[in-house]
Order: structure tokens, then C-alpha cells, then sequence
């Protein structure tokens, strides 16, 4: 583990207050999503079935047609939940503990849809994302996925070596007077 995991910081000095925190547990599980006895076996696992494409449920996130990610609850370890899933489907599976690859993000406030509506080419707008959805994409030039906690709170994942490029450009685009106010 490097001395970036405990990396944490807060800025609240512009229009949406962006936050690095420190490590989160995750999970990655790639298998076939589409199969049946992979689908059961992940609900009695995880206590939650397979959310439907860009969507987050219970801490379980539709990456691709082939991957969850699945942000490993505080009293549980990441590499335990990876180990039990490995072992328990029966079809070819990967999971792994990506915990140390990467890093989160909180961006709060009523502007957080503008922040980041700055350089995520996803329509940010109330009426097409809301709780529960969730984007892989890109922000800026960083691949990224965010998805909605709160009407003004979205969390962000990047890899790790991004970021305190991140931080600052989150940072940097919270500017208070920098927003286009579109939504």
C-alpha cells in the first residue's frame, strides 16, 4: 500500500465543496452478468441482485456488460469478499481488490451537477440523471466513473496515479463565478 491511501483532502472554497477520500474498500468482478446461476449466486453473496446498465444499487455498480464494481462495506475486507466470489461462482470469474488502484471522490453542493457538467460529456441534467445512475466515462481527459448519492452529492472513481490531478481539476472547475448555471 502506498502513502497516497490515506491521502485526504477538502476544499470548500468554491461553488461545490470537492473532497479526496481516503481508501475505499472495492471489488472488481468481471463474469458473464447474463448468466443465470452467476446472477443468483452474486444476489446471495452481495444481498443484492446485478443492478441493470449505468446504474448503481446497494454499493454495486454496472461497469460493462461483463463487470461490477462493488464498493466493499467498512467493517468487511475487500480481499475476503473478492477470495468468497472467486470460490463461490461457478462460472469463469475474475474478482479482485482494487482498493489500492483507486481513489474517491465527493463533490457536494447544489453546483455539483455544474462542476461536473464541465467536462463529463454525460447529460447531467435532472430529468436524465438522478440517484442511482451511474457514468464510465471520462472527465476531462481522465477516465472516471461518478454516480449520484444525493440531488446534490455524486461520488467519483478514478485510478489512483490521477489523483491529485483530480482533486485539482475538480477543484479548479468549483471556482466560485466559474459556473455556467445550465441546470
Amino acid at each position: 500500500m502506498s502513502d497516497l491511501s490515506n491521502f485526504s483532502q477538502i476544499d470548500g472554497s468554491g461553488a461545490a465543496l470537492v473532497a479526496a477520500e481516503g481508501r475505499v474498500e472495492m471489488v472488481t468482478l468481471k463474469a458473464d452478468l447474463s448468466n443465470k446461476a452467476t446472477k443468483a449466486a452474486i444476489k446471495e453473496i452481495l444481498g443484492t441482485a446485478v443492478p441493470a446498465p449505468r446504474k448503481i444499487s446497494n454499493s454495486v455498480a454496472w461497469m460493462a456488460p461483463d463487470e461490477l464494481l462493488i464498493m466493499v462495506p467498512e467493517d468487511f475486507s475487500a480481499d475476503a469478499l473478492a477470495e468468497q466470489l472467486n470460490a463461490e461462482i461457478k462460472a469463469p470469474v475474475l474478482a479482485v481488490n482494487v482498493s489500492d488502484a483507486r481513489a474517491v471522490f465527493t463533490l457536494k453542493g447544489n453546483n455539483a451537477r455544474e462542476v461536473l457538467a464541465k467536462g463529463a460529456p454525460v447529460d447531467l441534467s435532472p430529468a436524465a440523471f438522478g440517484k442511482g445512475d451511474f457514468r464510465r466515462t471520462r472527465l476531462g481527459q481522465v477516465a472516471v466513473a461518478f454516480w449520484m448519492e444525493a440531488d446534490d452529492e455524486f461520488r467519483l472513481v478514478c485510478f489512483t496515479s490521477m489523483r491529485g490531478f483530480m482533486f485539482d481539476w475538480l477543484t479548479n472547475a468549483a471556482q466560485k463565478d466559474s459556473l455556467p448555471l445550465y441546470f
